[in-house]
């Protein structure tokens, strides 16, 4: 293995799946990709599955997830068990990709914070979601590490000391017990417990793709589809930032990474401010589908029960 393994989460998403590879292949040659596919069973995600063994290491789940994330979090302590001898581990998705070129040299420094940082568990490479966020204070990591600073907890669940798209040391997480929990908030709860903060990059290279299709979960409730009918869910991958995009990002020293306000999607942007689940800002369908899901939930209670 590399300096750096990515390993990317996938299910039933082939196209999606398919950019965000060929995005790490582009930006990130000499890095090494593990897929953790979780069963995914529809065509498009096979054929590319196949295709993508020839330069990816493919691997199944252990278990099998009951849970609206399926099995996530069962393949991340998968990835974790089988990367802990590597120096350096980046999480992804199938729907985020990898937005600019990353050089060696900044790899280095991503080591270096964490030799130099002994209680730091994480590093989020992603731009920040939501423009309200502009208004929000960080905290910029004093001593050498320019390039990082830390968000101030303002009682969001997750996001301060992890993210479901982090990178890490295997070995640190490993000599500290870690083992991924199902949910982000009880990831960042664990994180809290063990760790510092998580260092946030001033110049991220990775973002989730926006209004992206929700595929978690095979049968879709009616609030979900009219809410992905509202938000003209799609394919909107990113255009990778140019050499000279990218100087006038460095320029904007400390300047937050708003992703709207740095990324642009191709053919053309969805509307703005991107979301990134199509319930988000939606009430009504988003009270609609969680009464189908407890009705279900009954229902399905009900018949085990006779």
């Amino acid at each position: 293995m590399g300096s750096l393994t990515i390993c990317i989460f996938s299910f039933n998403r082939g196209k999606f799946l398919r950019n965000c590879v060929e995005s790490v292949r582009s930006c990130i040659p000499d890095a090494d990709i593990a897929i953790f596919d979780d069963n995914s069973d529809d065509q498009e995600t096979l054929a590319y599955l196949e295709r993508a063994s020839n330069f990816c290491r493919i691997v199944g789940p252990r278990e099998v997830g009951t849970i609206k994330h399926g099995g996530l979090y069962h393949n991340m302590n998968t990835a974790l068990d089988l990367l802990r001898e590597e120096p350096l581990v980046c999480f992804l998705q199938d729907d985020t990709q990898i937005v600019r070129h990353v050089s060696s040299s900044e790899l280095t420094e991503i080591n270096e914070l964490f030799e130099e940082n002994p209680g730091l568990g994480f590093v989020h490479p992603c731009f920040i979601r939501g423009i309200d966020l502009r208004k929000r204070p960080v905290t910029p990591l004093s001593g050498p590490a320019t390039d990082f600073f830390y968000r101030q907890d303002s009682g969001q669940s997750a996001g301060i000391h992890y993210s479901d798209l982090v990178i890490f040391r295997p070995c640190r997480l490993a000599a500290h017990g870690w083992r991924f929990h199902q949910s982000e908030p009880a990831n960042d709860r664990q994180a809290k417990d063990l760790f510092g903060p998580m260092a946030y990059m001033w110049h991220p290279f990775a973002m989730w793709l926006p209004e992206v299709p929700a595929y978690r979960g095979k049968n879709k409730t009616l609030g979900l589809q009219l809410a992905e009918r509202k938000k003209q869910v799609g394919f909107y991958p990113f255009r990778v930032l140019s050499p000279d995009r990218n100087a006038s990002r460095s320029a904007a020293s400390k300047q937050l990474p708003i992703a709207e306000d740095w990324l642009e999607c191709v053919p053309q942007d969805p509307p703005k401010p991107w979301t990134y689940n199509p319930l988000t800002g939606l009430r009504f369908y988003k009270q609609l589908n969680n009464a189908e899901v407890a009705i279900r939930r009954w229902f399905k209670q009900f018949f085990r029960r006779i």
